[in-house]
C-alpha cells in the first residue's frame, strides 16, 4: 500500500473531548509537578510567595521536554493521548512515532492552542479540513484514534 492509499483511509475526527481531556491530564502533571518543585526547593521572595532562581530553573523546563516531547517521540504518545486513545503522526497518515521535531513543533504552540481556554485550539481544529490545532498545522501532524490505526493495519 503506498502512502497515499495509507493516508485517505485514515479518518481524522475533532475529538474535542477527548483531546481536551488528554492535554488536562498532561499538564496537570506537568503543573502538578512544578508547584510541588517550586514549593520543595524554590526560595521564599519578598511577596511570600516561592520563586526557582539559578539552574533549578532547568527543572520544569526539562520535565515539560520530557513529558511532552519526549514521551510523544520516543513511546509514541503522551500520557493523556495514550489514556484517551489518540496518537499523533505525521500529516502523511504514516503510522509511526513523530520525529523530536516535530513533537517540539506540536507542544511549543501549546500555549497558543491553550489561550482563553482552549479556545484557539478548539477553533483551528473545527475549522480545518483534518481537524488540526495551531501546533499540529505548524508540524504537519495529525491526531488519529488508536483504533482506527490498527483498522488500517490490519487490511
Amino acid at each position: 500500500m503506498n502512502e497515499t492509499n495509507l493516508t485517505t483511509k485514515i479518518k481524522t475526527e475533532p475529538n474535542i473531548g477527548n483531546r481536551i481531556l488528554a492535554g488536562f491530564i498532561d499538564y496537570l502533571i506537568i503543573y502538578g509537578f512544578t508547584f510541588f518543585m517550586v514549593f520543595a526547593i524554590g526560595e521564599p521572595n519578598n511577596e511570600g510567595t516561592y520563586e526557582l532562581n539559578g539552574a533549578p530553573v532547568l527543572i520544569p523546563i526539562m520535565f515539560w521536554l520530557i513529558m511532552t516531547v519526549g514521551l510523544e517521540s520516543g513511546f509514541g504518545g503522551t500520557l493523556g493521548n495514550s489514556l484517551v486513545g489518540l496518537k499523533a503522526i505525521p500529516i502523511s497518515g504514516i503510522n509511526r512515532k513523530l520525529t523530536f521535531g516535530e513533537s517540539f513543533k506540536r507542544h511549543l504552540l501549546d500555549p497558543i492552542d491553550m489561550f482563553f481556554f482552549g479556545l484557539v485550539g478548539i477553533i483551528t481544529i473545527k475549522n480545518t479540513d483534518k481537524n488540526q490545532r495551531v501546533g499540529d498545522l505548524w508540524a504537519k501532524t495529525i491526531v488519529v484514534e488508536m483504533k482506527s490505526l490498527i483498522e488500517v493495519k490490519s487490511e
